[in-house]
């Protein structure tokens, strides 16, 4: 089954500058027709990776295959880059620029400007068409950024930061297009900090620092290998020293109305809720659930670091 082909493949991939090693001996592989998140902290080689592999830059060691074949001047043509700094052309206008580079894909001028104005109409910037990029807000640039590596309708589809610069409504958008488009089957690579995003959309992660996979796999069997250790419990009333209560909590995190409490291996979660009874606690919501990625992410990373 064509699902089943890996999309892109990397084998002990190495890049350096000068003394400074950004990807050091890195092995993945991406499934085709697929949402893969490329994660890791500021300086950990993602970006290096997502522009080794589109060719931009050359490995010093290893090998990267792009559908099966070693990478080659020709694979640019398959593959649609956003890349975290804008790349569009400021002094020239909206249509007039994602046809230009629609044309550098291989699309003729005519399905070019068709296109383009298609997916202007879907971004509500139809009006926005004749205007200088320059002249467009930087969420504005960022839809147009991305439909530039989309309009050629490539199977592989690289996106770096897709969601920089977006109100809530265009992340939506956008997040809704890239889940239509790995239905219709291109392979979606995603490198974003937005570990809510990564959590919801991605099919596998692979999780890097300092330049070597410290994780990586199925996004739902990773999460399931930690177990259901993170008590989410939502409450009011009292000052929180409910939750420090017993030693059950390994570390408790916040979010406002919310806390995440990670339990200590063997705790009984029940003890945090007898504590904030006895503590005169109001709970409206208790719930023993995965760990999320952003809590996997650091634990990974810190150990590392160690």
């Amino acid at each position: 089954m064509a699902a089943m082909r890996e999309a892109v493949a990397l084998e002990r991939v190495t890049k350096r500058f000068d003394t400074v090693t950004a990807v050091d001996n890195l092995s993945l592989k991406i499934r085709a027709g697929a949402i893969f998140g490329l994660l890791g902290p500021n300086g950990a080689g993602k970006t290096t990776t997502l522009r080794m592999m589109m060719r931009i830059m050359i490995p010093d060691e290893g090998d990267i295959r792009l559908l099966g074949e070693l990478l080659s001047e020709r694979s640019q043509e398959v593959i649609g880059y956003l890349p975290e700094e804008r790349g569009l052309y400021p002094r020239m206008r909206v249509k007039e620029v994602l046809v230009f580079l629609a044309a550098l894909k291989g699309l003729s001028e005519v399905e070019a400007g068709r296109r383009a104005d298609q997916w202007l109409e879907r971004f509500d910037l139809a009006h926005w068409a004749h205007k200088k990029v320059i002249d467009l807000s930087k969420g504005m640039q960022q839809k147009v950024q991305f439909i530039a590596a989309v309009i050629h309708r490539p199977p592989v589809i690289i996106l770096d930061e897709p969601f920089t610069g977006l109100d809530p409504v265009n992340a939506v958008m956008v997040k809704d297009i890239m889940l239509e488009l790995r239905d219709q089957g291109a392979t979606v690579i995603l490198s974003t900090h937005r570990m809510e995003q990564v959590e919801m959309m991605c099919d596998s992660i692979c999780l890097i620092h300092k330049g070597r996979n410290i994780l990586d796999g199925d996004l739902k069997q990773i999460k399931q290998s930690y177990g259901k250790n993170t008590v989410r419990i939502e409450y009011s009333g009292g000052d929180g020293d409910f939750l420090k209560a017993g030693g059950a909590a390994a570390s408790i995190n916040r979010y406002g109305a919310v806390v995440e409490v990670k339990l200590n291996p063997g705790a009984d979660p029940q003890e945090l809720l007898k504590s904030a009874v006895g503590h005169g606690v109001r709970i409206s919501r208790f719930e023993l659930v995965e760990p999320p990625l952003n809590d996997i992410f650091i634990e990974k990373v810190s150990s590392v670091d160690a």
